[in-house]
This record gives structure tokens, sequence and C-alpha cells, in this order.
């Protein structure tokens, strides 16, 4: 993966200035996941270009995550991560480009917090939400941008698109501004960041968004999609209100309204709680958690003596590592460990570690899948490990309304569809029919008389053979 950035504000070549780097060498830096390479493919008064070029390590991010063994897989190592820009390119800035990020250069001061001339080539960002969303982060801050949407493979034009674009920002503003905007926002379009987040880095994103996030239109998703923390994210935009409510230019501000997120937490909850109480019920001894996430439900498995053997599953090994801290899997006593395991694997292929479990719970999995792919994950689930009972939770799209979302909305930038109840209760039919399942529906959560619940539970519950 690499950064470019030119300049054509004459002398040009104090670029290599602002960015304490000499244009006639290559320097070569540790930082997160490998190694950061800078160098100057151009340096001449009219026109400067500096490359950030990240050299991403697959097997020892492998070593640092200290995944088993046995359960590392094929996308351990054969992923995007050396090729995107993501959270490791924002990291390699901030160490990389630190004196440019914060503001100094001693050699030419006068450069300092001038507008420039400046253009930044990112070859390929993953953005799930399209060329809209490029508009919406980048426009307001006065951005020209060119994207172009890459092809799944240009062998196989048939394969169609990807979620991946080329992009080329222009603008005239001070090096340190271009630096600060991708330091943040690069992140908020990375699903998969590398690190961890807490509440110093609520300090970080307004110390490095203090002169432009207050005023951006999209400064509520920024923040939420940074931080990646509800509560966090609540404090950080709250930081931005006075104590009379209003803005810090005295204009009146629009309430802060997080409490569509608020009631998806509690929601959520209602929901392990729903599922947990099903399996209990089923008389269960072994459970798959498939789409295991950070392990809550895990944590509420291991509490119950009922079940002497449970696996978690997820297609994210990187999720898979928050939930071994957030379980204190390390920590557990040998005769706990025996009890839990935590395996990396997609749900939509046959996976015999799944195979001879009583029950399987699938919470806010199915809406993350495409619609084409949800037949995989019906034949790896109901017909290859065929639990004898199996929950599964998906959010009711009627009961959108009850949150003033648009009809052509979802309620999580990931979700790739959502089922009215009339759709889900077609669905569960198929199923139970095709694979030999009885089920029943209910709703969770608050329940309008219109609308219906805002989640939808079905519990399938095997035929006798």
């Amino acid at each position: 993966m690499f950064l470019s950035i030119t300049t054509t504000q004459h002398p040009a070549t104090n670029l290599g200035y602002l960015l304490h780097k000499h244009p006639d060498k290559v320097q070569t830096f540790s930082t997160a996941g490998g190694k950061a390479h800078v160098f100057f493919p151009e340096a001449t008064d009219e026109r400067c270009t500096a490359v950030l070029l990240l050299d991403i390590d697959p097997v020892e991010l492998v070593r640092n995550l200290k995944v088993p063994g046995e359960s590392r897989m094929l996308q351990h190592y054969v992923n995007d991560r050396p090729y995107v820009a993501s959270s490791f390119t924002s990291s390699a800035i901030s160490s990389v480009y630190a004196s440019a990020l914060n503001g100094r250069c001693e050699d030419k001061p006068e450069w300092l917090g001038i507008p420039l001339a400046l253009e930044a080539k990112i070859p390929a960002l993953k953005v799930k939400g399209g060329m809209g969303l490029l508009e919406r982060i980048f426009q307001p801050l006065g951005y020209t941008l060119q994207a172009e949407r890459l092809p799944l493979d240009e062998q196989f034009p048939e394969w169609g698109e990807s979620s991946y674009f080329s992009i080329i920002l222009q603008h005239n503003i001070s090096l340190q501004q271009l630096l600060q905007h991708l330091y943040v926002l690069l992140p908020v379009f990375d699903s998969e960041r590398h690190f961890y987040i807490s509440s110093n880095d609520i300090e970080v994103l307004l110390k490095k968004g203090e002169t432009w996030l207050k005023d951006h239109p999209e400064r509520d998703f920024i923040v939420r999609r940074y931080l990646n923390n509800i509560s966090l994210a609540k404090m950080a935009l709250a930081r931005f209100i006075d104590d009379e409510g209003n803005e810090a230019t005295g204009v009146e501000a629009e309430p802060i309204n997080l409490e569509v997120e608020e009631e998806r937490l509690t929601l959520h909850q209602q929901r392990l709680n729903a599922a947990l109480e099903v399996l209990k019920t089923s008389g269960a001894k072994s459970v798959l958690d498939l789409g295991c996430g950070e392990g809550r439900l895990l944590k509420m498995l291991l509490r119950e003596g009922q079940f002497t053997r449970i696996l978690g599953a997820d297609v994210s090994f990187h999720i898979l590592q928050v939930a071994t801290r957030r379980l204190y899997l390390k920590d557990m006593t040998p005769k706990q460990k025996e009890r839990i395991e935590l395996i990396q694997s997609a749900l939509t292929y046959r996976d015999r570690r799944m195979v001879g479990f009583d029950a399987a719970a699938l919470i806010e999995v199915i809406e993350h899948l495409d619609l084409e792919r949800l037949p995989a994950l019906e034949r790896a689930v109901f017909e290859f490990a065929r639990p004898a009972t199996v929950v599964v939770t998906t959010p009711n799209r009627e009961y959108n309304a009850h949150y003033a979302m648009p009809e052509d909305k979802f309620r999580h930038g990931d979700h790739r569809f959502e089922w009215t109840r009339q759709e889900f209760a077609e669905w569960v039919q198929k199923l139970s029919e095709q694979f030999g399942y009885t089920a029943t529906i209910e709703g969770i959560g608050e329940e309008d008389p219109n609308l219906g619940a805002a989640s939808q539970m079905a519990v399938f519950k095997r035929s006798v053979e």
C-alpha cells in the first residue's frame, strides 16, 4: 500500500523540509505491522512527490495477534492488509510524518500553515458506502475528489466491481491539515482496524480534528466510526456542546441523536437474553455461537454450568482476538479452558469442527451476508452442522420507521438486507421444510402495534430422525 503527496507550489522541494525527509534518500522506519519506506520519485522546484510505502508483513501480524496454530487459516495470511489504505496507514502517518502532522518545521517555519497546492493519491481504499460516502466525507472539507471503483478481477469482468476505490484528493491547504484529515478519516473507512480504542483516543481525535471536525456535516458519523464505541462516541460528541447546549460558536446546535444506538445496545442485550433462555430450556450441553463477534453471548454461556462445550466462530481473526481478551481466556484455569474454544471460520463453508453440537445461535448474523450467499450458510448450518436447536435473530425492517429512518436505509452500514416480518416468516418456513425442522417465531424488544417488535427471533427444532 502507498500514499503519495505531491505539490506544485514553487519551490516544490520544500515538501521535503515540511516532511523532515530528504528527497535524495530512501528512508525506512519500523511501524505497526511492518516497515514504512519514504522516497521521492520526483523532486524539482516545479513538482515534488513524496511516497509513503507500507510493507505490511501478514505473517508477523499473525504472530503479534498470537493466533493459535490450530486456528490459523489462509485468511490470516492472505488478506487485503498489505494492499489497502487502513488504520495501519494512519499509524504510519503519525509515526513517520509526526513533525508535519503536529505542525513543526525548523528549517522552513514560514511554510507552516500556508495553503499549498497539494494532491494525495491512495490507490486502494475499501469503501462499503461507495462513491456517495466518499463525497460526503471529503467534499465538505473542500477537496476535489476523483475516485475510480476497482474491479474484483480485471481478468474476469463478469465478476463485477469490488468495494475498493482508487482515489485522488486535491486541495489548496496546509500540509498539516491534509495529514490531519487522512490520519482521522482513513480509520473511519477501516472496519478491521488493528488498534484498540480507549478513552485516550477521544483526546487524540479532538486534537487532530479541532480545526475542522466540529463543522463537518458528517461529524457524528466520523466520531462514531473512528472511536468504534458508542459510549466513547457519546463522550466525544458531548465535548462539542457547551453547558447551554449550544455549539461553541453560539449557534444553536442540533441535539446529539444517539438514542437509536443506545436502544440498539439495550435491544442487543434483550436478544442475547432471549437466545440464552432458549438454549438453556433446550437442554443443550454443547453450543455453537456462530458469528460470535466480541464474545458477549460466549461470556453468558460460560456462566452457565449446563454448557460443557462452547465453540465461538467468526470470520474476522481480529475480532476473535478482541473476544480472547474480553473473555480473559489466557487467564482461565485448564478446566475452564476445556469448555470453550474460538475458531476463525467463514459460515458459508462446511466446517467439520462445527459438527456434533446440540445447539447453535446466530445473533444478528444473517443480514450481514449478501442474499446470494445465504443459501451457503443455510446448508453449512442446517444440513452439515445440523444441531438439534438453532436460534436466529435478525432486525425487523418494518420497525425502522420507529427510528424515522428512510426506507432505503438499513440500521447498520454493513447490513446487506433487512427483512419484514412476512419475509422472515417465509424464509423460516422454507428452511423448516427443506432441512426437516419445525420452527417458532417471536418478537424481541419493544413492540409497536403496527410495526411489530424491533427484532425477530426464530427457534428451529430438528424433527425426530
